[in-house]
C-alpha cells in the first residue's frame, strides 16, 4: 500500500465524539478501504490512537495475535492494539465516532491533532502532541540504525 498519510492537522473532537476527517485525506480513505478505519491504542505511547485504514489494519493484528502470549509486553501488545480495536465507517459528513472508552484512556477531549504517519494516522490530544513534538531526540535516542541521518 505504501506511504500515502502525512502531515497534521488539528481538529475538534464534537459533543457526540465526532471528528472530521480533513478533506484532503477523505478520497484517500474512500478509495483505499472503502471508508472503513479501525481505532485502537497507541501502542507505544500511554496516551493517543492509531487510526488504520481496515487493509492496513490487518497484517497489523494478524501479526500481534500470532505472538506468543507468555511474554508480558505481547501481552499488553494484544491488549492495546487488537483488543480495543473498533471498526469505525465515515459517515456522509466525513465524520467517524471515537468511542468513550478510547477518548477517556487516549486523554483526548475537544481539541485534539491527527497526524499522517504513512500507512495510518494518530491521533492525540493537543497537549500530548505539543509535549511529543517538544521532545528534542539526543544521539543516544537515535540507535545505529539512524547513524549520519540528517533530515
Amino acid at each position: 500500500m505504501g506511504s500515502m498519510f502525512q502531515g497534521e492537522t488539528a481538529i475538534t473532537i464534537d459533543d457526540k465524539g465526532r471528528l472530521a476527517i480533513p478533506t484532503a485525506f477523505r478520497e484517500q480513505v474512500a478509495s483505499v478501504c472503502g471508508n472503513r478505519l479501525v481505532i485502537t491504542y497507541d501502542a507505544f505511547e500511554s496516551t493517543g490512537l492509531y487510526i488504520y485504514p481496515y487493509p492496513a489494519w490487518e497484517p497489523v493484528r494478524d501479526r500481534v495475535n500470532a505472538l506468543s502470549k507468555t511474554k508480558r509486553a505481547h501481552r499488553v501488545l494484544q491488549l492495546k492494539l487488537v483488543g480495543a480495536a473498533e471498526i469505525v465507517e465515515l459517515d456522509g459528513n466525513g465524520r467517524i465516532s471515537i468511542p468513550a472508552s478510547h477518548r477517556k484512556v487516549a486523554g483526548i477531549d475537544r481539541r485534539a491533532v491527527l497526524v499522517g504517519m504513512g500507512d495510518k494516522f494518530q491521533l492525540m490530544s493537543e497537549a500530548d502532541h505539543m509535549a511529543l513534538a517538544q521532545q528534542a531526540l539526543g544521539d543516544e535516542d537515535l540507535g545505529d540504525e539512524l547513524e549520519g541521518f540528517n533530515p
